[in-house]
């Protein structure tokens, strides 16, 4: 069996590495990383240029055709250069579910310009105290042509940015809907918080916020597929992302510890030194492997629940630990913030918390195992 990507897939990988690494030197980094915004605009007008934004959507909303996998493999680059843009808020938790289950003139009104990169997009799948996007305590009531929106969502990333976000909702006691929100219209308050690596992440406070019924998402009461189907390649995209910020991490590990001596020898001649670094690339492997096999699935339109889950648990622990590793092996350089080696590991933190921690996901695969088991016995 052939695991290797085909020739298109490897060209639109070579060009999102140049430009992503074109905008990813340290001093770039710090300039952008010290404005309010966090977001390189230069860099996203780049990536629209070059079609990279539009590359999942299809080309009758002006996309490049292409799938999930494709779109990973700009994220994995992300990764590699912990660029400061909101691909995952826009593309994966934006796009992708607008261009599936959205209506016509949905899809027609925002995709056109997220290719272009006119447009930015995000959604609220968290709330507080619930690591579950699935349990919605928000909540949706009809008044007329409208429906009014209360309750609060946590951590929702560019959501300063954003045209519209993705706000599930809970419109009766075992039905949930997923409404587009203007995050400046009435009864929308946004409160900035802080990730790990700096980014900007929000809390949206609903105090009926109104939403006509044509920026209702797909089914108002058939919300919670539409939650399941946008969590499952949001935290598989994640997966893929850390892999990338974990490989880059330690592959500049590596050319430090081949080029710093101590007693006239390069560090990685030293025998502890190198079965660390050695465990951090099992680890970092273990992370590629799951996570594509996780993208992979899903791109194909399988079944990928437990394989998501698989993904999380190695991009939260292998993340840790190889971006950890990085660190120590660098010695006092490791926590020096005018050298770049820290950002992969605060970037690695916050994507190893969002969605869900590896102890909650392998507690979930645990009682999905247990359950079966109780199944079959």
């Amino acid at each position: 069996m052939d695991f290797a990507f085909t020739e298109e897939q490897e060209a639109l990988r070579e060009l999102a590495r140049k430009i992503l690494s074109d905008h990813g030197s340290h001093e770039r980094l710090r300039t952008v990383e010290a404005q309010p915004e966090w977001c390189d605009r230069a860099l996203w007008s780049e990536l629209a240029t070059a079609n990279l934004l539009g590359v999942a959507l299809p080309e009758d909303v002006g996309g490049g055709g292409l799938n999930f996998l494709e779109l990973c493999l700009l994220l994995e680059e992300q990764g590699r250069t912990v660029t400061p843009v909101p691909l995952w808020a826009t593309l994966v938790l934006g796009a992708l579910p607008i261009n599936l289950f959205g209506n016509e003139a949905q899809r027609q009104r925002w995709l056109h310009g997220v290719g272009r990169g006119e447009v930015f997009l995000s959604a609220a799948l968290s709330e507080n105290g619930l690591d579950d996007p699935s349990a919605i305590t928000t909540t949706a009531t009809r008044d007329g042509g409208l429906w009014r929106l209360d309750g609060a969502k946590t951590c929702v990333p560019a959501a300063h940015l954003a045209a519209r976000i993705l706000v599930p909702a809970r419109t009766g006691d075992a039905a949930a809907g997923v409404f587009l929100v203007d995050p400046n219209s009435a009864g929308v308050r946004l409160g900035r918080d802080t990730a790990t690596n700096g980014e900007p992440l929000f809390e949206l406070e609903l105090s009926g916020a109104t939403v006509a019924a044509d920026d209702v998402l797909g089914d108002v009461h058939g919300g919670g597929a539409i939650v399941e189907w946008t969590t499952q390649r949001a935290i598989a995209a994640l997966c893929v992302m850390n892999a990338g910020v974990a490989d880059a991490a330690l592959r500049m590990t590596a050319q430090y510890l081949t080029n710093r001596k101590q007693f006239g020898k390069p560090l990685a001649t030293f025998q502890a030194v190198a079965q660390r670094a050695a465990d951090a690339f099992i680890q970092v492997e273990g992370m590629r492997w799951t996570a594509w096999q996780a993208a992979w699935r899903l791109s194909q339109g399988q079944q990928a629940a437990e394989d998501v889950i698989v993904a999380k648990i190695w991009a939260g622990d292998g993340g840790h630990f190889t971006t950890y590793a990085a660190q120590h092996l660098h010695g006092g350089m490791g926590l020096d913030l005018d050298y770049p080696v820290h950002r992969y590991f605060t970037w690695s933190k916050t994507i190893e918390l969002t969605l869900g921690s590896a102890s909650h996901h392998l507690a979930k695969l645990g009682a999905a195992m247990a359950a079966t088991e109780a199944y079959d016995a």
